[in-house]
């Protein structure tokens, strides 16, 4: 295998962003089959691993107390399982920097424990190739085979089939999440409409963002309704996504609560995150942007993102936004075109 990528010292653990995802009756191994097109970004998660004795984990980044409760983390039981495939002590110190929301639809779990494989197959200093590693995976997670590789790929059966998209075009994406957790289990158990695994996918090349559109416009998100049941300011997002000037196409990532829109270029991107850094109006139609104040972070592209832009909600700046929120200012669709700004309010 080669080796790991190495980020800072650490081995990256990609967001995880999925275009579609469809979904099919739910097998008799209890398993639901699935029909998806992954990318990733640059940036995320990542983890390191050191020489130690007995195996540790310890979890810092602005997202870890969302993992302290966990008394079997999916990293250490990715960590056993390779040490058990080699038939060797799971000896290593692990330390994960979660840069990622817990339960957002990004396949941060996923993610973190196929970056343990990657990495301790240097620490361990083994040899094995991705299709191993992807094996290995799949006994642990469904979404963790696709990202030990973290390229553009189609997912088929459980998640297990990975097949590489030979040529994908770079993007410029946005995605935001609104700071709700939303576990996957709940939201399959909501499901009541599945669009079924027997589209076809594209097997040659997605030549440029037109092409891809073309084909995404046939394809949906299975798990949106329900998730957006379950948090409806999921449905907030997308439809402040979707009024951006210059947005293309908007959708929720898998199970949610991350959605993200595609813009044309970096410069659309970065004006669109600008609009939403602005203070919300009284006279917003989306009670989202008249209860938060949203702030942005950049992520580091990487193929096949061409840039990719980070919003997210706090509850600290949601209060910031309702006291915002009393400027006497107008925030519609007709002022967004004209690409007028709200007067900046005292916070």
């Amino acid at each position: 295998m080669a080796a790991p990528d190495i980020l800072n010292g650490a081995v990256p653990a990609r967001a995880k962003v999925n275009l579609f995802l469809h979904v099919g009756d739910k097998r008799d191994d209890g398993f639901h089959p699935l029909q998806s097109l992954a990318v990733f970004t640059a940036s995320g998660d990542s983890l390191r691993a050191e020489e130690g004795s007995g195996l540790s984990l310890e979890i810092d980044g602005p997202f870890a107390a969302g993992l302290q409760k966990e008394q079997d983390n999916l990293v250490l039981r990715a960590a056993r399982a390779l040490g058990e495939a080699a038939a060797r002590p799971a000896d290593a110190r692990l330390i994960l920097t979660k840069n990622l929301p817990v339960a957002s639809g990004i396949g941060g779990g996923s993610a973190d424990a196929a970056a343990a494989l990657r990495a301790l197959c240097a620490l361990w200093k083994l040899d094995w190739d991705e299709g191993r590693l992807r094996e290995i995976g799949a006994s642990l997670g469904s979404d963790i085979p696709v990202c030990v590789p973290s390229l553009p790929s189609f997912m088929e059966g459980r998640g297990e089939i990975v097949t590489p998209v030979e040529s994908f075009p770079r993007l410029a994406l946005l995605l935001v999440n609104p700071r709700v957790a939303v576990p996957t289990r709940d939201v399959f158990s909501a499901l009541t409409q599945r669009s079924g695994v027997g589209a076809i996918l594209p097997r040659g090349r997605l030549r440029d963002c037109a092409d891809l559109l073309r084909f995404l416009e046939t394809t949906r998100n299975d798990l949106e309704a329900p998730a957006r049941a379950l948090q409806p300011v999921i449905g907030e997002v997308l439809s402040a996504l979707a009024a951006l000037p210059g947005a293309l196409f908007t959708r929720m990532s898998g199970s949610g609560a991350t959605c993200f829109a595609i813009f044309p270029d970096d410069d659309s991107c970065a004006r669109a995150i600008g609009g939403f850094s602005r203070p919300p109006c009284p006279n917003s139609t989306s009670r989202m942007k008249r209860r938060a104040r949203i702030s942005a972070r950049e992520l580091r592209p990487a193929l096949p993102v061409k840039s990719a832009q980070w919003a997210d909600l706090s509850s600290e700046r949601r209060e910031l936004g309702r006291a915002a929120g009393k400027q006497d200012c107008k925030f519609n669709k007709r002022v967004r075109r004209k690409n007028r700004r709200c007067p900046r309010g005292r916070t």
